[in-house]
Order: C-alpha cells, then structure tokens, then sequence
C-alpha cells in the first residue's frame, strides 16, 4: 500500500484489502484476457465465500475499490480495469471511475481493452446419468476468435454443484462425445435462451454453494448475463480519456 490511507466502511478489514492489492501485482502478467478475468473472478469469489450476507459483501467490495485506487499501482489499475468489465454489476460503474483515477498507459498490459469483450457461441446439454443432474456448456468467443467455455453442473432443484471455466474447449468435447459413444452420457445441442434463463436463476444468490464454485462464480454470472435475454452486453472499447 502506498502512505494513503483510505476511509473505509470495514475498517477492520483494511490487512485484507492490502493482501488483495499486493496479490494484485501479479496480474499484469498474465499472458491474455481470460487468464485475467479467471484470476480477478477467483479474487471476487474468496471475497463473497467470506461475506456473511449481501449487505457485507457490497461493503467490502466498496472497500477494496477504494484500496486499490488509492494503492494506484499497475496491478491495481489491473484489476480495477477487470472489476469493470466482469464484476458485479452494482462495482462496474464505480470501479471504471476508480480506474479513470490511476490510470498508466504505459502501465497498462496489452489485453485489457479485450476484458469482458466475448460473445455466445454454441451451447451444449451433457447429462451423464438420472442423479447428477444437467451440465450446460457454453462456448464464447473474444473478438480475435479465442474461444472458451463456461460450465455449470446443476443439480436436481437448479443448485449449482460445479462451476468451471474451460480454455480446451475441443478438449473438452471430444472427451464428452467419446463418453457418449460409451454410452455414459448424453451430448446434444440446446437452447441459449433457456440455458441463460437457468444459469441467471441459478447463479444469481451465492447462498450455501460447495466451495470449488465461489472462484468461478463472478466470471460465470458475467458470461450468463451475455445469453439471450440476459442484460448486459460486452464491455465497449475504452475511450482514450478513460473507461467507456
């Protein structure tokens, strides 16, 4: 942390908020966008795992906005940059002006302009028996093509019970469709707008999820709100003066 020293809402989180910032630092380097969004989603997951309710996660989500813009380190500037882009909905617009406040150019890795920037591709239904309920499968893509997957097992009752970003995507399908051709599980297309509708419903209160889900949570409820129906749309292209 620099010598400022914000005010903060949870004041005695303020050693948390300085660990997030120094962990921060890493993620300059990450070598693409994806890479970033999944390592900014795991930081928002351990965040909300944490929060005792609704009203304390947004506190200190508040919190660690304000430390890193006051910290204005390039890796601050990083994931304030990643915040805006996939983070909850109600962060975006304050963590785009937070960054406006730090921004580097010259700091500034070359793949954030592409954060958030990813549209829906195929979607897949893969039922691999009676009790372990539905995976849904969706593919998206960045504009220079790079394709990736969100996948989300749900459970009888619409509870996740696995959230998991895949960057093999062909990895992943060739394995599904050689089970398939073992008879161990079932792989057909579906419908993006009821797959959307299922994922927003699902993925929309943290609640009591197995722990492995909450480091994909943020990064999953953004691609689900890109389905058909959902409200957002990928993140425009950030002016030269700051965010969009």
């Amino acid at each position: 942390m620099t010598a400022k020293s914000p005010r903060l809402m949870l004041p005695g989180l303020r050693e948390v908020y300085e660990a997030f910032v120094r962990a921060a630092g890493e993620l300059p380097a990450l070598p693409g966008a994806l890479q970033a969004e999944v390592w900014t989603s795991s930081q928002l997951g351990a965040l909300e795992a944490a929060a005792p309710h609704a009203e304390g996660r947004r506190a200190a989500l508040g919190d660690l906005i304000t430390s890193m813009s006051a910290a204005g380190t390039p890796g601050a500037y990083a994931f304030l940059r990643a915040l805006e882009a996939i983070g909850p909905d109600e962060a975006r617009r304050t963590a785009g002006r937070a960054a406006d406040g730090v921004r580097n150019l010259a700091a500034e890795p070359s793949w954030l302009s592409a954060l958030g920037r990813v549209t829906p591709s195929q979607v897949w239904l893969i039922q691999e028996g009676p009790l372990d309920g539905d995976r849904l499968v969706c593919e998206f893509r960045y504009e220079d093509g790079g394709l990736h997957a969100l996948a989300v097992r749900l459970t009888h009752g619409e509870v996740p019970s696995e959230i998991v970003i895949v960057g093999d995507v062909p990895a992943l399908m060739t394995a599904a469709r050689q089970a398939m051709q073992a008879e161990l599980c079932v792989v057909q297309p579906y419908d993006a707008e009821l797959v959307g509708t299922r994922l927003r419903s699902a993925l929309q209160d943290g609640g009591d999820l197995p722990e492995d889900c909450y480091p994909a949570l943020a990064l999953a409820r953004h691609r689900a709100s890109l389905l058909p129906g959902g409200v957002s749309q990928p993140r425009p292209t950030a002016s030269p003066g700051g965010s969009a």
